[in-house]
């Protein structure tokens, strides 16, 4: 029976490992660490799971008898946050339905859980690729025109390069996230200084785009409206801690080049290029650039598409709001979210996958990456006043889209099964 129960553990701890450090909701890892346990007759199985560790515990018997031996088990594990992989997620999440509906011994399961791990993400290539079609989608999606879009598009290329050959290699996350930021804002820079692109804003908010946490930051909500405070905090800290870095890094990017050709840029305020501001134009820019941070956060290729699609529709409401209701930016945001989030769990039953998989990604557009850059833009300008607004918009959006993630997530998941009583 120790046997067993250890096996049984040990397989369900692998399980919820997998899961975390691949960017799945504590909820969800407590939830298939549970079924994995039961289903194989360990209901004694508890779990305690945090956002860089698991403790997992289990009892065979209990012997009421004095001098008796119970049947225990054990095991603490340290996962620290690293990259995203959610094709593992989505794998993980497939066995445990397996193993529910008795179609995976123990065994089996310990096998596809071995070949999850040592499972290769998408080549170099594609992550490079995948950053610069992203830095040009939402270049226009936040007013860029064709040339900014292009110019953003090589910053992003060139901004994954250095992170994947180098930041993530060498650098720690703090340094690293500084650096990634210094240097994709001097590329745009320079890049302006050239003459390739006209809007210098509109190029930066699309190029360090690829660098915004959103994974810990949706994640950090959804543990919030799970009651794991606890977890949620830390993500939270992680996202405003990376945020933190993208802002620190613009700021010394514009410094150094005032430093060196004498004086700060001066810039207009954000700006909408009418050849990239058609609604077609839009949806478009949106599909592509959630396409490609799909690729990013380590999807499956045949759930590309199906996200796109989800950020362009979640886009396109947004747009529709403003445009022609008059509807505010926080108001906007927060109905663009909530489709965001139904579209992402009717997505999940049909392609068997966690609704999680598709918010993260199609959330992208609705992201207030134009406040941030504008706080931090007037406040290294010293334009107080100019900094304080754009910042109290950005938060107010923010909130938006916490309040429409956690109201959607809310509804009881019988309304997006296929399956009628």
């Amino acid at each position: 029976m120790k046997e067993e129960l250890s096996d049984v553990l040990e397989v369900a701890a692998e399980a919820g490992h997998l899961l975390l450090e691949n960017g799945a909701e504590i909820s969800r890892v407590e939830d298939i660490m549970a079924r994995i346990a039961t289903h194989f007759g360990v209901d004694s199985g508890s779990f305690f799971v945090l956002s860089n560790g698991i403790f997992t515990t289990g009892q065979a018997e209990k012997v009421s008898k004095a001098g008796g031996q119970a049947s225990t088990y054990a095991n603490v594990e340290f996962i620290p946050i690293r990259g995203v992989q959610l094709a593992k997620v989505v794998e993980v999440n497939r066995l445990s339905y397996d193993i529910a509906a008795d179609r995976c011994t123990l065994a089996q399961a310990r096998e596809r859980l071995k070949a999850i791990k040592e499972g290769k993400g998408a080549p170099a290539w594609e992550s490079i690729l995948g950053s610069a079609l992203g830095a040009g989608g939402f270049c226009a999606v936040f007013g860029g025109g064709f040339m900014d879009c292009a110019a953003a598009f090589v910053a992003g290329l060139l901004l994954y390069v250095f992170l994947v050959f180098v930041s993530g290699r060498y650098l720690s996350k703090i340094v690293g996230g500084i650096c990634n930021a210094l240097l994709v804002t001097l590329i745009c820079i320079a890049e302006w200084r050239l003459g390739f692109g006209n809007s210098l804003g509109n190029i930066i908010i699309g190029a360090i785009m690829p660098l915004i946490p959103g994974v810990p930051f949706v994640n950090g909500v959804r543990d919030l409206a799970n009651s794991d405070y606890i977890a949620g905090l830390t993500r939270l800290t992680d996202a405003m801690l990376s945020f933190f870095c993208i802002a620190l890094g613009v700021i010394l990017a514009f410094m150094a080049d005032g430093a060196l050709l004498g004086g700060m840029i001066e810039l207009e305020g954000m700006s909408v290029s009418a050849e990239t501001s058609a609604l077609g134009w839009q949806i478009l820019a949106a599909f592509i650039g959630t396409s490609a941070f799909a690729d990013l956060f380590g999807m499956k290729r045949s759930h590309y598409a199906v996200a796109g699609l989800i950020g362009a529709i979640g886009w396109a409401l947004y747009l529709l709001l403003a445009r022609y209701c008059g509807a505010s930016p926080a108001v906007g945001t927060l109905a663009s979210a909530i489709l965001v989030c139904v579209l992402s769990r009717f997505a999940a039953v049909p392609m068997r996958s966690p609704a999680q998989v598709f918010l993260l990604c199609g959330i992208f557009p609705l992201v207030p990456g134009a406040g941030i850059f504008w706080f931090t833009y007037y406040l290294t300008a010293g334009q107080f006043a100019l900094s304080q607004h754009s910042g109290f918009v950005a938060i107010k959006v923010a909130v938006a889209l916490v309040l429409g993630i956690i109201l959607a997530m809310e509804l009881p998941q019988r309304l997006f099964s296929l399956k009628r009583r």
